[in-house]
């Protein structure tokens, strides 16, 4: 030895493995699932995914169905479109809104899942 502390560093261990690859997750990948994750965390999104899961909407039957303000449906559609969560369809000077993706909700019930097991858990607050 020359005097110098050898360190093991298990990142280039051959035996170790990359955070999040033994969920198939690749390092890349974790930056688009935390942009899904923020999509997902305002509740308002969350009822617009609901809603529109039963079929294809326009605003304003959103707006009414879910008693929020027009402007504050547009931003949120507007969101969820940007993070490829719904996807639209123009139809005259309408525009439709539906799931990009029927697997969007099943990721939400079970983050709803988990959610109600933490919460019937916790026993402080």
């Amino acid at each position: 030895m020359t005097g110098k502390l050898a360190l093991r560093n298990d990142f280039e261990h051959p035996d170790s493995v990359p955070v999040g690859a033994d969920f198939g997750l690749a390092n890349e990948e974790f930056q688009t699932v935390a942009f899904l994750a923020k999509s997902l965390s305002d509740e308002n999104r969350l009822k617009i995914l609901f809603c529109i899961s039963r079929g294809k909407k326009a605003v304003g039957s959103i707006v009414e169905e879910l008693s929020l303000s027009q402007p504050l449906v547009s931003h949120h559609l507007k969101e969820l479109k940007r993070s490829l969560l719904v996807k639209i369809e123009r139809s005259g000077p309408f525009i439709y809104y539906e799931l990009s993706n029927p697997a969007i909700l099943e990721a939400i019930r079970g983050l709803s899942t988990v959610a109600k097991d933490l919460l019937s858990a916790r026993t402080t607050f």
